[in-house]
């Protein structure tokens, strides 16, 4: 079925895509940037494949591979014609300068590659790796609520070896949700180069933490790159997970956070950070800075997170040093959610059993109101309603923040409705797995 399936696309995507895109034709997507480094042309690249292929129903490993394709021969490309005018980046400072390239054009290039890269399957007919076997069924849903703009931005990717081109064996899978703040450029910065610079550590098999806690640290100084060329002053919490064998890895900076539940019990995973926990406000003391509450407790008086992808005007008092923790699957485990403060504010970790199974026993139309029995319908019909729940539940319980709840289960939804309702409501202090946050 997966092989027919992409099949069908790859006919239909030639179909639209006949031949190469024009040169100073309009491009089908938007690049995300006007100027590129060559050091983030790879995550863009990506991000803008995979909308690409996404907008037009591309199975999702097949845009893994399409894109993974695309880029490899994108690099292996002179790209000299496409960089931008050096004189226009001259008063940059005394910083080493970096080559910058002209976004639309260098992105027509992979475009027309992965254009090719489509022909060329469509017409030769390999054959085309299967999706990953582990189930990992993924529900999200993201509403900007009463705040002005919309600075969430999230990423699933059960793909993530094939995207790049990863074949050690170990399955791995990655999701994350980053909360900015100050403005979206953070955030989105974040969710296109987090899980490149990831998959390029040495670590990543061997110490995932080092590997997580290298990749957060390396992409905050591409974004001080990028926010000192653009003048650009936004920050991002965010909290990323790699799923790696039976291994779960979550790193995290600020106060999104991540949840497992077992069996119907919460597995607190990680310390979220937050200006007023103790271990926080010291170490933010010791450099010199303060914490004081002004409606909420601020670093400086300015930001309610003490640690963050950029905010460099508040640098080192809101760190860029992520936390790690590293929990074993033991195969009984229900699903892990993620999720950024505009949910967690409102909503506490016990709570969130109940309510995933309240969610789970939703009819379609959530206007319509409950139900009693459990749905019979897809999985990914009941995935999307229980996200969609979620965030329904955050927003009447009160929050007023942008909210983005992303739920990954690690066995198919229906199985869910096994759990004795007491057993999801007990305290789960005996068993839950805490794990305290590494101290600075």
């Amino acid at each position: 079925m997966e092989e027919e399936e992409a099949r069908c696309f790859l006919r239909k995507f030639v179909e639209e895509f006949p031949a190469a895109l024009e040169e100073g034709g309009p491009l089908p997507v938007n690049p995300l940037s006007c100027r590129v480094s060559v050091e983030e042309l790879q995550g863009e690249s990506l991000e803008l494949g995979l909308r690409l292929l996404t907008a037009r129903g591309s199975p999702a490993g097949l845009r893994a591979l399409l894109c993974q394709a695309a880029l490899s021969q994108l690099l292996q490309d002179d790209l000299s014609p496409f960089h931008y005018p050096q004189e226009a980046e001259a008063n940059q400072g005394e910083e080493q300068e970096v080559i910058l390239l002209q976004s639309e054009e260098v992105q027509r290039l992979f475009i027309n590659k992965l254009i090719n890269v489509a022909l060329t399957w469509h017409r030769s007919h390999p054959k085309l790796p299967s999706s990953p076997s582990r189930y990992l069924h993924c529900s999200v849903h993201a509403i900007k609520n009463t705040r002005r703009k919309m600075e969430d931005k999230h990423l699933a990717l059960a793909e993530f070896n094939q995207l790049f081109g990863i074949q050690d064996g170990v399955q791995r899978a990655y999701y994350a949700v980053f909360d900015g703040h100050g403005g979206v450029d953070a955030a989105i910065y974040t969710a296109t180069h987090l899980h490149v610079s990831l998959s390029k550590q040495e670590t990543l098999q061997s110490d995932t933490a080092v590997a997580f806690k290298t990749a957060f640290t390396h992409t905050d100084d591409m974004f001080r790159g990028k926010a000192k060329r653009e003048r650009l002053r936004s920050g991002s919490t965010g909290v990323a997970v790699l799923i790696q064998g039976q291994e779960l890895t979550v790193s995290w900076l600020g106060d999104s956070q991540a949840v497992l539940v077992r069996k119907g019990q919460t597995i607190t995973l990680m310390n979220p950070h937050k200006p007023d926990r103790e271990d926080e406000k010291q170490r933010i003391e010791d450099l010199g800075g303060c914490v004081t509450f002004m409606g909420c407790w601020r670093v400086n008086g300015t930001y309610a997170v003490s640690r963050a992808i950029g905010d460099f005007d508040q640098k080192p008092y809101v760190s860029g040093d992520a936390d790690c923790s590293t929990t074993q699957l033991l195969g009984n485990e229900d699903y892990l959610l993620l999720a950024c403060d505009g949910f967690f504010d409102a909503v506490s970790l016990s709570e969130v059993p109940q309510l995933v199974l309240d969610a789970l026993h939703q009819p379609d139309d959530l206007e319509e109101g409950g139900g009693d029995t459990p749905l019979d319908q897809s999985d990914d019909a009941v995935g999307l309603r229980v996200a969609q729940w979620l965030v329904a539940h955050a927003k009447a319980a009160g929050s007023s923040d942008n909210i983005t709840v992303m739920l990954v289960f690690l066995r198919p939804p229906q199985q869910l409705f096994v759990h004795d309702s007491t057993a999801v409501t007990a305290q789960a202090t005996q068993d839950s797995i805490t794990q305290d946050a590494p101290q600075q």
